[in-house]
């Protein structure tokens, strides 16, 4: 039985944490391994790369480890994915849907291709993992949803049209499973992170800069961490202790939360 001044204890549980081959996603893919749950990672990257991830994973923390590539633009991949971990692993039980990309833009100028591209990834490849997945977390009888969504599924910020939509669709699709799920076992929640210094965070500098005509140093002091009081990033490592917290005994009745991780960013 876990309490609150410890982490789950995670064998024999089987975890598909979408977006993992860097960021957020690694960090929760491998603070799973390291509480004894089997892993499939999933995401872009060098395949080499990608293989020396997976292998320590398995060599460090004594579980399997697999890699799925499926393209979260692809319902069919998606379902392709949950299958590995099934037929793999023999089951899923948590899935963390934290796939994301973003493009920074005036809505007047912000490209079409680009908006598909958002929506698709970060909301529509969170309905078809969660469609695919619960029917063997429903078996089960228990079973964790956990969307990465982002302080944009609560507030908004200019420039992000594609980015704030995809996430506030995201903590709706979050209640709505919650609900459907209730008497299940199944707990679905999203957790909502301010700014964490991630290579989509670092990536995204650019184009900030062009879009507000601002050096590189005040976007990061007068952009990104203005709206965090903390005047701190949010670290990876506090992110995944708050998804493995989500997966304990203690957690079992927060379902349909929408949980923000932001240095007081939606407090204000």
């Amino acid at each position: 039985m876990s309490n609150l001044s410890e982490q789950p204890d995670l064998r024999g549980r089987r975890a598909i944490v979408t977006g993992s081959t860097s960021g957020i996603g690694l960090g929760v893919a491998r603070r799973f391994a390291a509480l004894g749950a089997d892993v499939v990672l999933n995401g872009l990257g060098d395949a080499a790369d990608i293989e020396e991830k997976r292998a320590a994973i398995e060599t460090e923390f004594g579980v399997r480890c697999l890699y799925s590539p499926a393209n979260m633009m692809s319902g069919a991949e998606i379902a392709e994915m949950v299958a590995l971990a099934i037929d793999g692993l023999g089951g899923c039980d948590i899935l963390v849907n934290n796939a994301g990309i973003q493009h920074v833009s005036p809505i007047v100028e912000f490209p079409e291709p680009k908006w598909d591209a958002i929506t698709a990834i970060n909301l529509t490849s969170a309905f078809h993992a969660i469609k695919a997945a619960l029917p063997s977390m429903q078996t089960n009888g228990w079973g964790r949803v956990i969307n990465v969504a982002s302080a944009h599924a609560l507030v908004a910020s200019p420039f992000k049209s594609a980015y704030v939509a995809a996430k506030h669709g995201i903590a709706g699709l979050t209640k709505t499973v919650a609900l459907e799920v209730a008497r299940e076992g199944v707990t679905c929640n999203a957790i909502c992170p301010g700014y964490v210094w991630t290579p989509l965070v670092e990536a995204q500098i650019p184009d900030t800069m062009k879009a507000r005509g601002l050096t590189k140093e005040q976007v990061i002091n007068d952009v990104l961490l203005e709206a965090q009081p903390t005047k701190q990033f949010v670290t990876i490592e506090q992110v995944a202790g708050l998804a493995a917290f989500l997966c304990s005994d203690v957690a079992a009745s927060i379902t349909g939360a929408i949980i923000p991780i932001d240095g007081g960013w939606t407090a204000h």
